[in-house]
């Protein structure tokens, strides 16, 4: 898999479960101190973030980093 393919899965993804949690991009970014835009960017593919910013964005959703993962 190449990293424009892993970015693109990461971000459905976090939107599925984010819309699960029924937040909003805004919500989410406030739960973990990153802008809205941000959010939007990553939940598209858009933009690759650092590992940190991964963890936060998860584990406020309330998953565990294998549960998100799994099946990748």
């Amino acid at each position: 898999m190449v990293e424009k393919e892993i970015v693109k899965i990461f971000g459905q993804r976090l939107k599925q479960a984010r819309e699960k949690a029924n937040l909003t991009q805004a919500e989410l970014a406030e739960k973990v101190g990153l802008s809205t835009n941000f959010v939007g960017m990553v939940e598209r593919g858009e933009r690759n973030t650092k590992f940190a910013n991964v963890y936060s964005l998860i584990t406020a959703l309330g998953y565990t980093l294998e549960k998100f993962f799994k099946g990748l």
